[in-house]
């Protein structure tokens, strides 16, 4: 059977690469097959803005001299973009949703300050194949 989450590196265990999503199925493509879509809910945004830690800052300054991963970095956009995905689950559910058509994603730097969105299409869909297993993101 294949993996049916995100392989995660014990070395990067504490990056939540897994985000919840009550239920809500996500999706990047436009549609889900073995759905149909009931009804469209509209553009849902999900947005976090992150201060970078000074001190880390400096750290990672000295860690670029040598090269590799700046984890503490990277740790702080998987926390926003898994920010902005709640966020964006949240407001389809606010507006009656169960899954978000198109999400994506855009990161980027404001002036000192991390940015991470996610948006994406809320609609109401409706499973009309039988066969078709649960998405990945919501088995137990």
């Amino acid at each position: 059977m294949p993996e049916t989450t995100a392989h995660v590196p014990p070395e990067l265990s504490d990056l939540h690469c897994y985000t919840e999503t009550e239920g809500v199925i996500t999706t990047t493509m436009f549609d889900i097959p073995g759905y149909k879509v009931v009804r469209v809910l509209g553009t849902v945004y999900g947005l976090t803005v992150r201060s970078r830690n000074i001190a880390a800052s400096l750290g990672m300054v000295l860690k670029s001299f040598v090269g590799g991963e700046l984890r503490w970095f990277t740790n702080m956009l998987y926390s926003a973009r898994n920010d902005a995905i709640s966020r964006v689950v949240a407001e389809t559910k606010g507006r009656g949703g169960n899954a978000i058509i198109c999400l994506r994603f855009e990161s980027g730097d404001m002036g000192g300050f991390a940015h991470c969105s996610a948006y994406g299409t809320a609609a109401i869909i409706e499973k009309i194949d039988p066969t078709v297993e649960p998405p990945p993101q919501l088995l137990a």
